[in-house]
């Protein structure tokens, strides 16, 4: 079973997800969005699975310091568009097996995923 984690390392719920996966003893791969960045192509699937709502963070700071032509009238296209461009808006984590996707970190929903 591969488990891939996606989002940045500094953030703190991502140490919290990766802390969680490594106490239950999963081996992950962990794509680091500053570093590798993340296509749109990856991002559209994403999209498709989840919605483009699920994965755009509104309520942090990157998405605060867009232009107010940028948050408004969002359009998935936008979206995907606005978090190539600046990966920090992807929600964190994003965590991927096979084709199921969880996007945030809540123990019980990894437990139940990796169980």
């Amino acid at each position: 079973m591969v488990v891939e984690i996606f989002g940045i390392k500094a953030c703190d719920t991502m140490k919290k997800a990766r802390a969680f996966l490594e106490a239950q003893g999963i081996d992950y791969v962990f794509h680091d969005y500053k570093v590798e960045g993340v296509t749109a192509d990856r991002l559209s699937a994403w999209a498709a699975a989840v919605g483009w709502e699920t994965l755009l963070n509104t309520s942090g700071t990157t998405f605060r310091k867009l232009s107010e032509a940028d948050r408004q009238d969002l359009t998935e296209a936008k979206a995907i568009a606005l978090m190539v461009a600046h990966p920090s808006l992807i929600k964190r984590p994003v965590l991927t097996r096979r084709a199921e996707i969880l996007v945030g970190f809540k123990p019980e929903t990894y437990s139940r995923l990796i169980g």
